[in-house]
């Protein structure tokens, strides 16, 4: 795995999970700003080892050229977690829609305009807004920049743990930069992006109101990017029940961290309740997984 995600962009090519269940639930992972399906495979794999079908799809723009990335905007990366959306609501009966970072965000909004689709929502690591302790200095002027050529003018670096608390993992992930040909240093996210995930945001603040269905959120008590308030204010704010995790042995990316077991464990009751609740049902011992472009993350099995 290449570590392109939401703390900083290392674009790699395009991967896709598609985990085939032998029941009628469907889970859609979106992953975050600048990341890849990989960045939730081991929770993917989890997932469809338990006999649900798993979509992971990679929004627009990402896993090719940072320019790919600055040519799209939040409708795009929308756009594209709703065709996957559309993909398991063709053929399940019951659909949980998750997502990391901004992925989270992503499938709140799913949730909110499509009620008749979405029947649960988990989020890992949801981010309004950045709140974290190794955000850079200059977030507070950021948040008055409304222009993208202005916000372009912005870098936003990897931090110092790359979102990762357990050390062998962290360094796994800095040996695939280096593999790639990438410093940890020269790792970053542009401020038009980050401009477009503030504008994804907004809006989905404006329906929280609209999502009704039940809601998991795993949150990192000392997430270094996105503070546990971007989750608080979800638990207050969502219209539907949310069960609150919060973790405490994790930094930012907690589906590949040390609670990562912990993640998808919490994931996989949270599915199963929904799909005995509404009269659906996977059927655990299908493991049959395609996954293209990518090899499964031993780092995190």
């Amino acid at each position: 795995m290449k570590p392109g995600h939401e703390l900083g962009c290392v674009m790699q090519s395009r991967d896709r999970i598609t985990g085939v269940g032998r029941g009628r639930v469907g889970v859609l992972l979106i992953h975050g700003l600048c990341g890849s399906p990989s960045e939730i495979r081991f929770v993917a794999n989890g997932l469809v080892r338990e006999g649900y079908r798993v979509v992971t799809p990679t929004l627009a723009g990402h896993g090719t050229s940072e320019a790919d990335l600055l040519a799209t905007t939040w409708q795009d990366w929308y756009a594209s977690a709703e065709q996957g959306l559309e993909e398991l609501a063709a053929t399940c009966d019951t659909v949980i829609v998750g997502g990391l970072s901004t992925g989270a965000v992503l499938s709140l909004m799913l949730a909110a305009r499509h009620p008749d689709k979405v029947q649960g929502v988990a989020l890992y690591s949801p981010t309004l807004w950045l709140s974290g302790r190794q955000v850079p200095w200059y977030v507070p002027l950021f948040r008055l920049i409304d222009s993208k050529p202005v916000a372009n003018l912005f870098r936003f670096p990897v931090p110092v743990h790359v979102g990762i608390k357990d050390q062998r993992i962290r360094e796994f992930i800095r040996s695939a930069m280096a593999s790639g040909g990438t410093k940890a240093a020269q790792v970053s996210t542009p401020g038009g992006a980050v401009l477009e995930r503030r504008r994804l945001a907004d809006a989905v603040i404006r329906e929280l109101g609209a999502v009704t269905q039940p809601v998991l959120i795993l949150h990192a008590r000392d997430d270094d990017y996105a503070g546990l308030d971007n989750a608080t204010y979800l638990q207050r704010n969502i219209a539907g029940p949310v069960d609150l995790v919060v973790l405490d042995d994790s930094f930012h990316m907690v589906t590949i961290d040390r609670e990562r077991h912990t993640v998808l464990a919490r994931t996989a009751a949270f599915v199963a309740r929904i799909a005995e609740a509404l009269g659906a049902g996977g059927e655990a011992g299908s493991a049959d997984a395609v996954v293209s472009g990518a090899e499964l993350v031993q780092s995190a099995a």
